[in-house]
């Protein structure tokens, strides 16, 4: 089905405000429906509800973009935290939203490079590749060369801070969480974001992580990236032939190639996590093109999570293997995470404990072997069937104060992201990391 561009995006604070306003107005209105239809029908699900609304606040962030569409993207890969309804909606944010029209693609060459695209380029293809929440893609040649130029959405950069204040209701809604839970989530989101739309830091980061990764992770595959034609919005790099996920799933690959791409997917994520302490920490599918070999390519380091060394250390110290058998070191571990706090009563104390220890052997149970068959469904239902229990529990949706680092969100985001391809390639991995093999020496 042929996408319909967008000629303009509301960029200024009183349009965008608007725009929000208008949803919420829409979002009471299908209350309202709903709440009658029950009156008549009380065992009615809320399943045409939760469609509807999901409906009409993607429809709201696809058409503003930028950081409300992101953290839309976000939630979408976080199995467990949203109504399916949403869930399902979201991801489309991860591969594909209403592209900008040529006419504004122009404007913003002009005003970033001097000149029109094709006044750069022999051919700029006028429809766009692929379209998602900062920027869209579109394929350009120079003679036998050919580029992948993405180019930022009008105004995305501006609104961050705005946009993340009127997307909050929504989240909080949608989630079921408190304003306090959603305060470090937001702030680490915005920050990400931030560097996130300066292109000028993603073409240097991405030259750099790309160089020192592919020496460590010879599966690996990178684009060339061009800074003559780039510029804080513009972004061009090599055009990378390759696979989305679903298509590469489609071609009905072994699954020794299938293995080959999940180590390659482990190895990539666990050199620049523990060796760089930098990680490219946006794992959706559509930032990476699958080759028939079993290689992978790597397109996106707009987001890169720098992880501070103390942080580094107590996150990673509760990966060790006899940690969970420690009750006094597990509790000083959870402490310097802010997973348990100095002014928790006994009883706090020993629930919080408990839930985390219950989060950290699920989450670190790839870690505990030497390999791990992420295809494994019940270790995927109870992570699942977990994070719904955590989303409802009153004792943390209730608490004073929001559980854990900003630092987490991405790392953990990271992890949870990578699992989800892994287990979508149905893999066995060797999960030997670098934090052990560090460790040995």
């Amino acid at each position: 089905m042929e996408r319909k561009s967008q000629d303009n995006i509301p960029t200024s604070k009183v349009q965008r405000a608007a725009k929000f306003a208008k949803t919420g107005v829409k979002l009471g209105a299908n209350y309202v429906k709903h709440y009658a239809k029950k009156t008549m029908n009380p065992n009615l699900s809320r399943q045409e509800l939760d469609d509807a609304n999901a409906s009409d606040v993607y429809d709201t962030l696809s058409e503003l973009k930028g950081s409300a569409l992101k953290v839309a993207q976000m939630m979408s890969m976080s199995e467990g935290m949203l109504p399916s309804a949403y869930s399902e909606k979201f991801k489309m944010a991860q591969y594909t939203a209403p592209p900008l029209s040529f006419p504004l693609v122009v404007k913003t060459f002009k005003q970033y490079l001097g000149k029109s695209p094709n006044d750069i380029f022999e051919q700029f293809d006028k429809d766009a590749m692929n379209a998602a929440s900062i920027g869209q893609v579109h394929k350009a040649k120079i003679g036998d060369k050919t580029f992948a130029v993405k180019i930022q959405y009008p105004g995305v950069a501006e609104s961050i801070d705005s946009d993340l204040r009127m997307v909050k209701p929504f989240a909080m809604q949608i989630l079921g969480l408190s304003e306090r839970d959603l305060e470090i989530y937001m702030k680490e989101v915005g920050d990400m974001l931030k560097s996130e739309t300066n292109y000028n830091l993603e073409l240097e980061r991405s030259q750099k992580l790309a160089k020192l990764t592919k020496e460590a992770v010879p599966n690996a595959i990178f684009p060339e990236y061009y800074p003559e034609y780039s510029s804080e919005r513009i972004l061009t790099m090599e055009f990378l032939e390759g696979m989305h996920l679903k298509e590469f799933l489609a071609t009905n690959p072994t699954q020794e190639i299938k293995n080959k791409a999940a180590q390659t997917l482990w190895d990539f994520y666990d050199y620049q996590m523990h060796v760089l302490k930098e990680v490219h920490a946006d794992p959706h599918p559509g930032n990476f093109l699958m080759k028939e070999d079993g290689r992978v390519g790597f397109i996106d380091f707009g987001a890169v999570k720098v992880i501070p060394e103390e942080y580094y250390l107590q996150h990673f110290s509760i990966m060790e293997k006899n940690i969970l058998e420690d009750d006094a070191q597990l509790e000083t571990a959870f402490e310097g995470l802010g997973f348990l706090m100095a002014d928790d009563t006994p009883q706090q104390r020993e629930f919080f404990k408990g839930v985390f220890k219950e989060l950290l052997s699920l989450s670190m149970k790839p870690f505990h072997s030497d390999t791990f068959y992420f295809g494994d469904k019940k270790y995927f239902q109870d992570l699942n069937e977990f994070g719904e229990r955590l989303s409802k529990m009153p004792e943390l949706r209730n608490s004073k104060q929001a559980r854990g680092s900003q630092h987490s969100l991405y790392l953990n985001r990271t992890y949870f992201g990578l699992y989800f391809l892994l287990h979508e390639l149905n893999a066995t991995v060797n999960t030997d990391s670098y934090w052990y093999k560090m460790k040995e020496k």
